[in-house]
C-alpha cells in the first residue's frame, strides 16, 4: 500500500505537456495517491481509471494512451498471466508496473519481456514516478523505432536524444556512435572508431560486463543493466545500458542505448540517506532515553532495595536476592538493547569495540564462536561516522540473517584497508544456499543499498553446505 506520508520532493514548475495516463489499479486508496502524484509534476494529467483487467481492455480498445501505470494484482488477472495479457493489448503504450512487492528476479523477466519500469509503492514519490514516465515514454519511442526498417533505424540513431552505439560484441569495437553519445562522453566519433567499450569501464567492472556481453551474444533478446563509465575528461558515471543484438549486413552486433542516471541515483541516495538519518537519531535517542533515564531509576531501585535488606525477616530474603537479581537481568537486557540502537562510536569508542559488543549481544549462551579480524590499517584509519554507522548496520543485519536461517557455530568478522578501499567480509559455517535459485530477502537488499549508499559493491559466495559469506568493498574518501 502507497505511504500517504510521502513527501512532495519537487519544486520544478509543472510539466504543460498533455500526457494521456490509464491506471489500472483495483485499490481506491492507491489510485487517489499516484493521481496526486502526477497532478504535483503535471499541469493537465487526462487520467483514465481501470478496476481490473476487464475494464482495461475495454478502455484500451477505445482509446490510446502515452503511458500505463499497472498493479501487479487484479481482481480477475495477475503477476506473469497480467503483464502478458496488458503487453498484447497495450499496443505503443509503455507500461510501468506499481506493485508492493519486492522480487527482483520477476522484476527481470518483467522488463525483458517488455514493461518499461519496475516501482515499489512503498519507495514511490512524485518526482521518481513522472521520472520514470518521461523515461519510459522516451525508451518506448526509441525501441519501437529500432524494430523498424534499417533506414529508419539509422536515422532515429543519429538524430535521437539518448546516446547510442553499437559494436562487436566479439572484439569489443564500436562500429558506430550517434551525436548524443559523442556530447556525452567528450569524444570525438574517430575517437570513438579507435576504442573499445571497456576502455569506458573501470577495470573491476569489465569482467561482469565481458559475461553480459556474451550471454547477451549467445541467447539474443533484450538486456538491461546499470554501469559505472568513464567520460573522456575522467569523470565517472552510472548509465543505465539497454541492450540488444542486431543484424547488419549479416554480421551479429549489439546495439546499445546509453541514459546517463548519474544525477538521478546521487538524487535517490541523498534523499535514502537522509531517510536512514533520521532513523538512526531516532534510534540514537531511544537508545540514550533508555540507558540514561530507564537504567538510571532500576539502579537506583536496586540501591533502595539494598536499604531494606537488613529489616527484612529471614524467610524473605531469597526473594529479596531473586527481585535484586530481576533488577540486574533488565539492567543488562536494556544496557545491550541501547548499544545496539546507539552504537558505541557515536561516543568514544571504537568501531571494533562496537563490533565486540554486538557480536557479544547475538552470542547468548556463547552458541557461537565469533572471531573478530581488524588489520592495523583498520584500527588505526579515521573511517566517517557515517560509513562505520552502515557497517555496524550491515553486521548487524547479517548477523540476524545468520541466527535465524544459517545454523552455524563459527562467525567469522575480517575488516581490513587496502589502498584506499575498505573491506569488510562475515562469513559463517553454516548450511550455506544456492545463491541462483534462493530469493534475496530484504535483508540482504538492505545490506546491498547500504553499500552501494558509499560507493561501494556487496558481493555473496554461497553454496550448499559450505557457509555463506558477505564482502563490502567501500573506496574511502569517494
Amino acid at each position: 500500500m502507497l505511504s500517504c506520508l510521502q513527501n512532495k520532493e519537487s519544486t520544478m514548475p509543472r510539466d504543460t505537456k498533455e500526457y494521456r495516463i490509464l491506471v489500472v489499479e483495483d485499490n481506491l486508496g492507491d489510485f487517489v495517491i499516484v493521481e496526486d502524484f502526477l497532478m504535483e509534476q503535471i499541469y493537465s494529467p487526462v487520467i483514465s481509471h481501470a478496476v481490473n483487467f476487464k475494464q482495461a481492455s475495454e478502455i484500451l480498445l477505445k482509446s490510446a494512451f502515452d503511458i500505463i501505470l499497472l498493479d501487479l494484482t487484479l481482481p480477475d488477472k495477475n503477476n506473469q498471466d497480467l503483464i502478458d495479457e496488458m503487453l498484447k493489448i497495450a499496443g505503443l503504450s509503455p507500461i510501468i508496473i506499481l506493485t508492493g512487492y519486492t522480487d527482483i528476479d520477476f522484476s527481470i523477466r518483467s522488463i525483458g519481456r517488455g514493461i518499461l519500469d519496475y516501482l515499489l509503492k512503498d519507495d514511490l514519490t512524485d518526482s521518481m514516478l513522472y521520472k520514470s514516465i518521461i523515461y519510459a515514454i522516451e525508451r518506448k519511442k526509441t525501441i519501437t523505432n529500432l524494430k523498424e526498417s534499417e533506414k529508419r533505424y539509422i536515422d532515429l540513431f543519429q538524430l535521437s536524444p539518448q546516446p547510442m552505439w553499437v559494436f562487436d560484441p566479439v572484439t569489443y569495437k564500436f562500429t558506430q556512435v550517434n551525436k548524443a553519445a559523442i556530447e556525452l562522453y567528450g569524444y570525438s566519433e574517430e575517437e570513438f572508431m579507435n576504442m573499445i567499450l571497456m576502455n569506458l569501464k573501470p577495470a573491476e567492472d569489465i569482467p561482469q560486463s565481458k559475461e553480459s556481453i556474451s550471454q547477451l551474444n549467445s541467447t539474443g533478446g533484450f538486456f538491461k543493466n546499470v554501469y559505472r563509465h568513464y567520460k573522456k575528461s575522467g569523470e565517472l558515471i552510472e548509465v543505465e545500458i539497454y541492450s540488444t543484438l542486431i543484424k547488419i549486413n549479416n554480421r551479429s552486433l549489439i546495439s546499445a542505448i546509453v541514459i546517463d542516471v548519474t544525477e538521478k541515483n546521487l538524487y535517490e541516495h541523498k534523499i535514502t540517506k537522509a531517510i536512514i538519518k533520521t532513523q538512526e537519531d531516532e534510534r540514537y535517542e531511544i537508545g540514550a532515553e533508555l540507558h540514561d533515564n530507564v537504567c538510571q531509576i532500576l539502579a537506583t531501585s536496586q540501591l533502595k532495595l539494598g536499604m531494606l535488606k537488613g529489616s527484612l525477616p529471614q524467610e524473605r530474603i531469597q526473594d529479596f536476592n531473586q527481585c535484586k537479581e530481576y533488577i540486574t537481568m533488565a539492567l543488562k537486557e536494556i544496557r545491550d538493547l541501547s548499544h545496539r540502537l546507539a552504537p558505541a562510536f557515536f561516543d568514544d569508542s571504537t568501531l571494533e569495540e562496537a563490533f565486540n559488543r554486538l557480536l557479544d549481544s547475538f552470542n547468548v549462551g556463547k552458541k557461537y564462536k565469533a572471531l573478530l579480524s581488524f588489520d592495523e590499517a583498520g584500527k588505526v584509519y579515521r573511517v566517517s561516522i557515517e560509513i562505520q554507522l552502515n557497517l555496524y548496520r550491515i553486521l548487524q543485519e547479517q548477523l540476524r540473517n545468520i541466527v535465524k536461517y544459517a545454523k552455524a557455530t563459527v562467525i567469522k568478522v575480517d575488516v581490513s584497508i587496502d589502498g584506499n578501499k575498505l573491506r569488510m567480509m562475515i562469513s559463517d559455517n553454516g548450511i550455506g544456499f544456492n545463491i541462483n535459485t534462493v530469493k534475496k530477502g530484504i535483508g540482504l537488499a538492505n545490506i546491498k543499498r547500504r553499500a552501494e549508499l558509499f560507493a561501494g559493491t556487496f558481493e555473496i559466495n554461497s553454496s550448499p553446505g559450505n557457509g555463506c559469506a558477505i564482502i563490502i568493498d567501500i573506496p574511502l574518501g569517494a
